[in-house]
């Protein structure tokens, strides 16, 4: 799996989505009352949030430089998209297990609600772990290697106030 995960357009878009949330670490800790989110692909990353251009500038190049600089662990975010998907599909796989059996009588099926609550919560629990392992091994990297920050630009997405940060190495 390590090798596909060196793909250059894995390898980038990890790095990337690494960077990204070294960056939104660095500007929550600035901006703590500002409401953040980050998008990561192969040519860079999105950054929405009302921030000014120039505090993402200096986050970015320190985020870099700090990543290289041994703090991998800055590539790991709380409020990952990953952490998300992992707790919501494993909630509903065991909300699913529970009703398995339950027959077609809504009357069966609210039988079983307090186990289906009672097996979401263990999945919900055991989700937090596995969602920071697969952001720290599969979808981000720690390790910028060769990226470097080409630009960025203040811009807007979907209304919302954004930034670009292009990336290329």
């Amino acid at each position: 799996m390590q090798s596909i995960l060196e793909l250059p357009p894995l390898s980038r878009i990890r790095r990337n989505h690494g960077l990204e949330h070294a960056t939104l670490h660095l500007l929550s800790q600035r901006f703590p009352r500002t409401s953040m989110a980050g998008h990561s692909d192969s040519g860079g990353f999105w950054l929405l949030g009302d921030v000014p251009t120039e505090a993402v500038e200096r986050a970015v190049t320190e985020a870099l430089e700090r990543m290289r600089n041994g703090q991998h662990g800055l590539a790991v975010h709380p409020n990952c998209g990953t952490n998300f998907v992992v707790s919501g599909g494993l909630a509903g796989v065991a909300g699913a297990a529970a009703m398995w059996g339950a027959g077609s009588d809504w009357r069966d099926k609210a039988e079983r609600l307090s186990l289906a609550a009672l097996l979401a919560t263990a999945a919900l629990i055991f989700s937090r772990p596995l969602g920071f392992w697969l952001q720290a091994h599969v979808t981000t990297s720690g390790y910028p290697g060769t990226l470097e920050v080409v630009e960025v630009r203040r811009t807007t997405r979907a209304g919302l106030p954004a930034h670009r940060v292009v990336t290329r190495g």
